[in-house]
């Protein structure tokens, strides 16, 4: 059987459209003191380890994951993890950083922030697991997991960047900026992914379709 490597290609390009690698890319550049080679190789490797999981998971189980295990629709998954966002965001824009100091030192657990919202819902968040979910449906889960993993890996490249990006950005005195920037950017992104949340619960509840629990 041939292998249509055109259309993962394009389903790739898609994919990463929506993964967006620019704004992780812009989430790692925004920590102050600036990471290192290898504090940054360790968030992106984690977290994009992760996420490559989650995604996987939902191409092989599909929506018995949500729905039949865990009884989660979609709307309640993108709403919740705006939450998540606006929180990382608010801290960002208000304080200047993505995490909290305690002693005059900045305390930051690398696994956990890999997972919480590097992995999810930055990488592994409701536009790409419905689009998973998509791709397993029209093409198969193989389909879907090798253009999930060669997605996840050209954006895992692409966050190794915010390296040489971060040293630039201190030389101009703009890490400051940035970070508030980037923290308005996230608590955007994740206001509109609570109102789609919201918008299509009020959708369903409409249309009379809420699934009885």
């Amino acid at each position: 059987m041939d292998i249509p490597w055109l259309q993962i290609f394009e389903n790739m390009l898609y994919f990463l459209a929506v993964l967006n690698p620019a704004s992780k890319i812009l989430f790692l550049t925004a920590y102050e003191p600036p990471l290192s080679f290898r504090q940054t190789l360790e968030l992106s490797w984690k977290s994009s380890l992760a996420a490559l999981l989650m995604l996987v998971t939902f191409a092989l189980l599909g929506q018995m994951v949500l729905q039949e295990v865990f009884r989660i629709e979609m709307y309640s998954l993108r709403a919740a993890g705006g939450l998540i966002l606006f929180f990382t965001g608010w801290m960002a824009v208000r304080e200047g950083r993505f995490f909290q100091q305690k002693d005059g030192n900045v305390q930051v657990d690398f696994t956990e922030l890999s997972i919480i919202p590097l992995a999810a819902p930055l990488i592994s968040g409701p536009g790409t697991i419905t689009i998973a979910l998509s791709l397993a449906a029209e093409h198969g889960s193989w389909h879907c997991i090798t253009v999930v993993t060669l997605a996840i890996l050209v954006n895992f490249g692409l966050m190794i960047c915010a390296l040489p990006i971060n040293r630039g950005l201190l030389k101009m005195h703009l890490a400051g900026p940035v970070i508030r920037i980037t923290g308005l950017v996230v608590a955007t992104v994740a206001i509109q992914m609570i109102l789609s949340g919201l918008g299509e619960w009020v959708l369903t509840l409409q249309s009379g379709q809420l699934p009885v629990r």
